[in-house]
């Protein structure tokens, strides 16, 4: 479960998918347990689950693990508001964003094509081309405001 407060500003049943780069037990062992948690967590905790799994990884293999699967764009990557960046498989493999809660952490995937619109503009107002952004909106879900 993510700590409360540490965040500023995916429904599908899970399929593990195969980690780019050297294909090893212990990077499997990492994507598995990726697959295995809803909310968005830091290498530090899923190194922790497959600790508690009885899986022998080294935290630098899952921080590297993390990276080439987020590389990949196959999980999403979020900053909380210490600057420690945490991860999730999302249900969708298209372009989303995500409404975050800053208390609780919990995370909904949105589409946003107002955004997209707005982005594409901007950049061709500028004379870019071949443009990406990141969009991640952060408040306070219903059941944190509501105490």
């Amino acid at each position: 479960m993510a700590a409360a407060g540490r965040w500023q500003g995916c429904e599908e049943e899970p399929v593990a998918a195969p980690v780019r780069g050297r294909s090893t037990r212990q990077r499997a062992a990492v994507a598995a347990a990726l697959d295995e948690v809803d909310e968005f967590r830091s290498a530090q905790e899923l190194h922790d689950v497959l600790k508690h799994k009885g899986d022998s990884v080294g935290l630098t293999t899952v921080y590297r693990t993390l990276q080439s699967l987020a590389d990949a764009g196959e999980v999403d990557v979020l900053r909380t508001s210490e600057g420690e960046a945490v991860y999730r498989r999302c249900s969708s493999g298209d372009h989303h964003h995500h409404l975050v809660c800053r208390m609780c952490g919990k995370a909904v995937e949105v589409e946003g094509p107002a955004v997209e619109k707005w982005a594409e503009a901007i950049a061709s107002e500028h004379g870019y081309v071949n443009v990406a952004h990141t969009v991640e909106i952060f408040g306070t879900c219903a059941e944190c405001a509501a105490g």
